[in-house]
């Protein structure tokens, strides 16, 4: 293959290397410049002189400043460059990009479980909600006896669920910030998959009660039972020994069951679908084949009238002016700022930075900093207007696309778009990660050729082809539109949803822990 690399911007002083494999010191470019050094793929090469203290543009901004003289045709690495400072959150743009209004996506359906509130799910799964993690052992024996024994009897219901996770006692529950996990739990136990039915299983002695976790309103009252909350509580004295606990929770799952399978899909719009979108094992192709893929497939979502969530504070933080001047109101911009303000506080808290975020697989794969990275990450939002922004933990309330801020932790992200309503995820990845959740699809995407490749039985496509020149982003976009459709109808399983993969559910919790 003929030596091919990227340019982003015209006003880009480096082009990264599209070559698997990457290409040697000696190397003639189709511009005429010869490379002085071994450049590995997705790697950047300067294409002019850059002298020390020089600003180095990628996306058209610098992503950082040389450190030394740099020659043309060398390898400009995380070594070479010191990181811009971070953009200051105040003078910002607010509001101020006006695109003209997109036409809107009509005729596009799905199949999908229509729940009592006007939600709609994109799969039918009993989760059995926990209080606390001292009884995840419990439940997670009892969900595997439910699984093999009562699921069989019920055709019409995906899964069984448990939502365990590190919460629930031996915390400073009342404290600043305690807030955020405790709605988080809330939200993901009334996930649009689940079907209104909320069963909880508790210890007893936690400082998480089940009636603080869902108090009186909480959960919407469905017609079909009369009760509000279905608590199996462990210390309750009628449990005599383990087994009676999970015969206890195998009684009232069987409860539920019966009404979940009672449950049909229905043709709904392609306007129900709520996506969250996130990437995780970054590289230098994610801002170049996956992430503006889906960026152009978020673009038709919010034509279609769904909803769709971006997020990880940490990788947009660096991007703030493009976001602040998307937004469709001087509020929703300030907005922004207040989350971004937040995490800047809470890392400070932590005596980090945001130069904490890049790992070294991003930098193995050609992303030198969290500048770089943010750039590539912010694609994945396309460029409808920013409607809203949601805190952590919040639930989802309107269409269109959504800030929903998070940290950038793949699990913590998951957890936190899942609790605002997510019914259908997008994942990309540069590096691969085996990345899954139990409670919702995952459609994975993978931005290099070789790694779709490598990686054929867990990638569900492949937007490699985009750097290879055999597709356009509009052609995967629409590609993964489609998926998105059929994931959401149940006629497509992803390869995630194949093999059961999923990742434990991450409360963010920024309280103290005692």
């Amino acid at each position: 293959m003929r030596p091919l690399t990227i340019r982003m911007h015209a006003s880009d002083n480096v082009a990264i290397v599209a070559n698997h494999g990457g290409l040697p010191a000696g190397t003639v470019l189709d511009s005429g410049l010869t490379l002085k050094d071994r450049v590995p793929q997705g790697h950047k090469v300067a294409l002019c002189d850059l002298p020390a203290q020089s600003a180095v543009l990628r996306y058209g901004i610098p992503i950082g400043y040389a450190l030394q003289d740099i020659a043309a045709g060398s390898w400009v690495h995380e070594r070479l460059l010191a990181m811009p400072a971070a953009r200051g959150l105040d003078h910002l743009p607010m509001a101020t990009v006006k695109p003209e209004p997109l036409p809107e996506l009509e005729g596009y359906t799905f199949e999908g479980y229509r729940n009592a509130d006007g939600s709609v799910g994109t799969r039918n799964i009993l989760a059995i909600t926990t209080t606390v993690q001292c009884v995840s052992g419990v439940v997670s024996f009892a969900v595997q006896r439910i699984k093999a024994e009562l699921l069989p009897q019920f055709a019409n219901v995906d899964d069984v669920v448990g939502l365990e996770h590190s919460y629930g006692c031996g915390v400073a529950i009342d404290a600043d910030g305690a807030e955020i996990p405790i709605r988080t739990l809330r939200n993901i136990s009334l996930n649009p998959n689940f079907g209104g039915e909320v069963m909880v299983v508790s210890l007893g002695c936690e400082k998480l009660q089940p009636e603080r976790l869902m108090p009186p309103g909480a959960i919407p009252i469905n017609d079909q039972r009369g009760e509000a909350l279905d608590v199996v509580c462990l210390q309750d004295e009628g449990h005599v020994g383990f087994m009676s606990m999970v015969e206890h929770i195998m009684a009232t799952a069987q409860r539920h069951l019966t009404r979940l399978n009672q449950r049909r899909r229905e043709t709904v719009p392609a306007s129900e679908l709520v996506v969250g979108v996130q990437c995780g094992g970054s590289d230098a192709f994610s801002g170049v084949t996956a992430n503006p893929a889906v960026g152009f497939c978020t673009d038709l979502l919010v034509r279609a009238g769904a909803s769709v969530m971006f997020s990880e504070v940490t990788e947009v933080r660096d991007g703030i002016d493009q976001l602040t001047s998307r937004a469709s109101s001087p509020e929703v911009a300030q907005a922004m700022v207040r989350e971004m303000a937040w995490y800047d506080a809470y890392l400070a808290r932590g005596r980090v930075d945001r130069s904490a975020n890049t790992t070294p697989g991003n930098k193995q794969g050609g992303l030198s900093n969290i500048v770089e990275k943010a750039m590539g990450s912010i694609v994945k939002s396309g460029t409808a207007p920013i409607s809203g922004v949601l805190s952590p933990g919040e639930k989802l309330r309107q269409k269109g696309l959504i800030y929903a801020a998070t940290p950038a932790s793949d699990f913590i992200c998951g957890t936190l778009q899942l609790a605002a309503g997510m019914n259908l995820h997008v994942f990309t990845t540069g590096r691969g990660t085996p990345y899954g959740l139990a409670e919702v699809p995952v459609i994975k995407v993978a931005t290099r050729t070789d790694l779709a490749r490598r990686w054929h039985d867990l990638m569900d496509i492949n937007a490699g082809t985009i750097a290879d020149g055999d597709k356009t982003i509009e052609e995967v976009g629409w590609e993964m539109f489609h998926l998105m459709l059929d994931v959401a109808s149940g006629r497509h399983k992803t390869w995630a949803e194949h093999w059961k993969l999923h990742n434990a559910l991450v409360l963010f919790n920024p309280a103290p822990v005692t």
